[in-house]
């Protein structure tokens, strides 16, 4: 993911719309699969992994607002 300047509440909103596509991308068919499948262990752990790239990407997006003072 590159790096963006956030100067007002519109580029936030682009920025979350941006990481959300990527994660989904990147965490999304491996939750597809297993639903496809129904594997539940696997549609636990999947939505556990995707949870967590979401909560990940909110956390760097924070540290950088508290950094970037």
């Amino acid at each position: 993911m590159e790096t963006m300047t956030v100067n007002n509440r519109d580029d936030f909103a682009q920025w979350a719309i941006a990481r959300a596509q990527s994660i989904l991308e990147d965490q999304g068919s491996d939750l597809a699969t297993a639903v496809r499948n129904e594997d539940e262990p696997r549609i636990g752990e999947t939505a556990n992994a995707l949870g967590q790239a979401i909560v990940d990407a909110l956390l760097e997006a924070f540290d950088e607002l508290v950094d970037g003072d």
